[in-house]
């Protein structure tokens, strides 16, 4: 049996033979039709589940499973923070994995770091395109200026008329390189110290949070008196006990978030009565044209954690590539037996017993031996 592996090489050479706009713009695209279809409501999509730890640094390494009738997606992700600064890797580093569930084959393995990285903005354009007014030039800023932020603006610029954008990092350096990571929008970028991006709050139509804070240190802000159609996109809260938004400001707004479950675990849900919350991304593509426009009317929020059905419309979106394109190798991971009651068949007959010691003898046994 066969599994198909994409190589970061692979996943380059995608990008490029289709181009990263039209890629992006795909994708989002999937995303939008796949959250407000049918099949999501009969998908299998638990929380996801993993390891959390603080030494030698604060990280975690979570598994995101999902499945549909015949069809499974698993995404291990590992969350580091100290990553950038101490080893020069991404935050996040994962890997997509795709079973068929007839038989649990892995049909695919492939790099979930850039996938990842491309559906996280690309989820936040399908919610802010609902929630955020369209018919007028919008100023995006940032809390944050890392890897999201490239993905995010990317994202956004593709379904949003962004005419400038404003960015603050209390990482030395990250805000400013960020107008060399985002030149090929042709979008002015204005890099602004705390205290100047404070406030400016009041002035932003679109703010997006995608900070690496440690859990239990607060928001990043006090309630400031927003636009009264500002757009929130919440992108860092991803950790018990972390969230980027004050209480007061999620109290008046309407809160969307991607998974509903989880975000009461590790979003800005956490901060949240069940009761304050009643629609999630799916039911809100699928409201009515009335609600959807009442909701961008006032002050909105996507509570964006990461949904495992979002990694599965990735992880099948680039394996359709790679098949069209030709890519990936087929390598074979799985032992198959001849006879698929005896694990020791792939042996054969004739010299069977010569594969095998022995037993010891019962007393050399017993004297550990």
């Amino acid at each position: 049996m066969k599994t198909t592996f994409l190589s970061s090489k692979d996943i380059e050479t995608i990008i490029i033979d289709v181009g990263v706009d039209h890629l992006l713009d795909n994708l989002i695209e999937k995303l939008r039709t796949g959250f407000a279809s049918k099949e999501l409501a009969n998908a299998q999509i638990p929380t996801r589940s993993g390891l959390y730890y603080t030494e030698p640094d604060l990280g975690l390494l979570e598994w995101m499973p999902a499945a549909t009738d015949n069809q499974a997606t698993l995404k291990i992700v590992g969350y580091h923070p100290t990553n950038p600064g101490k080893r020069k890797l991404p935050t996040i580093l994962s890997t997509l994995c795709a079973f068929d569930t007839d038989t649990g084959h892995m049909r695919g393995i492939l790099d979930g770091t850039f996938p990842t990285a491309l559906r996280t903005g690309a989820m936040s354009a399908v919610a802010s395109s609902i929630l955020t007014p369209s018919n007028r030039p919008l100023s995006l800023a940032f809390i944050g200026g890392g890897a999201q932020a490239v993905t995010q603006a990317h994202a956004l610029s593709r379904v949003l008329n962004i005419e400038k954008i404003f960015v603050h990092d209390k990482i030395d350096g990250a805000a400013q390189s960020l107008k060399n990571r985002i030149e090929f929008l042709q979008i002015p970028v204005h890099v602004l110290s705390r205290e100047a991006f404070i406030e400016q709050l009041p002035d932003f139509d679109l703010l997006c949070t995608c900070t690496s804070e440690v859990p239990g240190t607060g928001a990043l802000f006090e309630d400031f008196l927003n636009k009264s159609d500002l757009h929130i996109n919440a992108v860092g809260s991803d950790f018990p006990e972390k969230f980027e938004l004050p209480h007061a400001l999620l109290k008046r707004a309407f809160v969307c978030p991607d998974f509903l479950e989880q975000a009461f675990i590790e979003g800005e849900c956490q901060q949240l009565k069940r009761s304050d919350v009643s629609f999630d991304l799916a039911a809100l593509l699928t409201a009515t044209k009335k609600q959807q426009e009442e909701f961008r009317n006032g002050l909105t929020v996507f509570d964006s954690t990461g949904h495992a059905y979002a990694d599965f419309i990735a992880t099948e979106f680039f394996l359709q590539y790679a098949e069209d394109l030709g890519l990936g190798s087929q390598i074979e991971l799985e032992s198959v037996p001849d006879d698929p009651l005896n694990p020791y068949s792939f042996l054969s007959s004739s010299n069977f017993k010569t594969h095998f010691s022995p037993p010891l003898p019962v007393s050399a046994r017993e004297n550990g031996l």
